[in-house]
């Protein structure tokens, strides 16, 4: 591993899935503050506050609006790679961080709750190109793969781990920043909002010192002379000319293929199963509750009776332990195998969902039960990012030839953000209606994923393609 290939691909997910960590667990500290803000404007406008439930949905719209800008963002990113390769997709991506951040940033300055919303939904645009999209940090990576899969897609981190873990210490970080001694007081919401402009600006900054991705070049754009200069820079080694081949290899090879549309694969049966598979994981990510926790961790600390005092220092405490789960899922996905992590992981996230809707109903006459609330949270935190964080976006590589690859991802992508908005919006509305037992259909949810995978889906660790499809067939 050399040097500027390590800096590229650690530049990239700061710029990147960092950010999608970071936006997704920012808007629970200041959410107060923000509905406050929200309240205060409507009644300057016209002369009345807002309503709890108009303005629960208006907040709930802030906080979900950001998934529909990532929905929108995968499916643009092939066109943005298309035209402007990896390096120009990031840096076009980063200044529509920019853009967010000054909305978000003078907001409260101008009265307008609107732009808070925009600057949210621009977020999510940039998440789902550079964080769930092809411009991540493995097409940067990709003179290192190896082909123990069959189809030439090993990374020589484990796939996924990078992004996992920057996505964890982009939550941690957002959690870090509210605490009250620093960005969490009612005048600092908008700058605790626009942070995001830091990383950002520091990727613009800097990609353009590395080479673009040498694949791009040599198959997108036949640049051979380019690719063996980016190769020459990433490998480190003047003898290049074996991976040149290869790469040449993939180009004739794909050249040859017809590529399959998403229409096309729903209707493959040959791989229905491999698609049915890929849609139930990334929804059940999404609808495993993972979200409602990210979002909303002081409200469900709250209600679970932990002093407000606490609760930024408690949060803040789950955010540590899930950087050191995402670590360990990543150093051990490849000794273990996908197919225990994901198991076991959504197992512990449905016995907790169901611990906190126990610990919620017997708090009243155990007041100890708010510490089971709390572990049981860090337990979904764990189980999350130890397995079905990272694993569905290697599954759905493994399960599919390079012919079906694009369009599985995008049925995989659209699905975890339409998930992830459905979530975001719903759960407040679901805790006030339901309660406790709110947290049983999460439960529900989890428990369905792990049988599925249990009776479905096989161990994908060093099998080739056809090997996977024969099991399935």
């Amino acid at each position: 591993l050399t040097f500027s290939l390590l800096s590229v691909t650690l530049l990239v997910s700061f710029g990147s899935s960092m950010l999608y960590g970071y936006n997704l667990a920012v808007v629970n500290s200041p959410a107060e503050h923000i509905k406050a803000f929200y309240n205060a404007t409507w009644s300057q406008r016209y002369g009345h506050g807002l309503a709890p439930g108009p303005l629960t949905l208006l907040y709930a719209l802030t906080v979900s609006i950001f998934a529909l800008g990532g929905l929108l963002g995968s499916l643009l990113v092939g066109v943005l790679v298309e035209h402007y390769g990896r390096n120009g997709a990031l840096s076009r991506s980063a200044l529509l961080v920019l853009l967010a951040s000054g909305c978000m940033g003078f907001s409260r300055e101008l009265g307008s709750p609107e732009m808070v919303i925009i600057g949210r939904s621009i977020t999510g645009l940039h998440s789902g190109g550079c964080c769930l999209g092809c411009a991540q940090p493995p097409p940067h990576g990709s003179v290192l793969y190896s082909h123990s899969q069959g189809d030439g897609e090993g990374f020589i981190f484990p796939t996924g781990s990078v992004e996992g873990i920057f996505i964890c210490l982009g939550v941690f970080s957002a959690q870090v920043l509210g605490l009250p001694e620093l960005l969490g007081k009612d005048r600092f919401w908008p700058l605790f909002l626009s942070v995001v402009v830091v990383p950002a600006s520091l990727q613009l900054l800097l990609l353009h010192c590395f080479p673009e991705s040498p694949r791009y070049l040599l198959i997108e754009r036949n640049d051979v002379c380019g690719a063996t200069k980016a190769l020459h820079r990433f490998l480190g080694t003047p003898d290049v000319q074996d991976v040149i081949e290869e790469m040449k290899e993939e180009q004739r090879s794909l050249s040859s293929m017809e590529m399959v549309s998403v229409w096309q694969l729903l209707r493959d049966r040959s791989v229905r199963w491999q698609t049915l598979s890929v849609a139930v994981v990334n929804a059940g990510m999404q609808l495993s509750g993972i979200d409602a926790i990210w979002f909303y961790t002081n409200t469900i600390f709250e209600n679970a009776g932990i002093a407000v005092s606490q609760i930024p220092y408690t949060t803040m405490g789950t955010g540590a332990i899930e950087v050191v789960a995402g670590l360990i899922g990543c150093f051990t996905i490849e000794r273990v195998g996908r197919r225990p992590l994901i198991i076991v992981g959504f197992c512990a996230m449905g016995v907790c969902s169901a611990g906190i809707t126990i610990s919620l109903l017997l708090q009243a006459t155990l007041p100890w039960m708010r510490y089971v609330s709390v572990a049981c949270v860090v337990g979904i935190i764990a189980g999350f990012c130890m397995g079905p964080a990272g694993v569905p976006f290697l599954m759905t590589a493994e399960l599919f030839m390079q012919s079906h690859r694009p369009a599985a991802y995008i049925v995989g992508g659209s699905l975890n953000w339409l998930c992830n908005f459905t979530v975001g919006f719903i759960f407040p509305f679901l805790q006030m209606s339901a309660g406790a037992f709110c947290y049983l259909v999460f439960c529900g949810v989890c428990l369905l994923v792990a049988l599925y995978v249990y009776l479905v889906i096989p161990e994908t660790k060093n099998k080739t393609f056809m090997e996977i499809s024969h099991i399935f067939a």
